[in-house]
């Protein structure tokens, strides 16, 4: 059973509303879109074609362990049939 509080990315436990590095966590542990301000400060000083090259790296490291993920839990699955799965998870069934 969980313990209440939220979950702690940086040593895998529930905590109340401090990490363990004792840093304040968000209220609301889906807003993945919240770039810490450590991480927004090291950004700020990149240039535009290597904050892109950050991100399309981003993307191809989330497609490439969605793709082994899918692939592990579903091994009676062609290549094709894993690859259509990740293209609709990425795009949100945007096709």
């Amino acid at each position: 059973m969980r313990e209440s509080g939220f979950f702690c990315y940086n040593c895998s436990h529930y905590r109340a509303a401090i990490n363990c590095r004792g840093t304040p966590m968000r209220l609301d542990p889906r807003q993945v879109e919240v770039v810490d301000d450590r991480v927004a400060d090291v950004l700020r000083t990149k240039t535009p074609a290597e904050r892109l090259r950050i991100g399309f790296n981003i993307w191809i490291s989330a497609r490439r362990m969605l793709t082994a993920h899918i692939a592990h839990i579903h091994p009676e699955w062609s290549q094709e049939e894993v690859n259509d799965e990740v293209v609709g998870r990425l795009l949100h069934g945007s096709l």
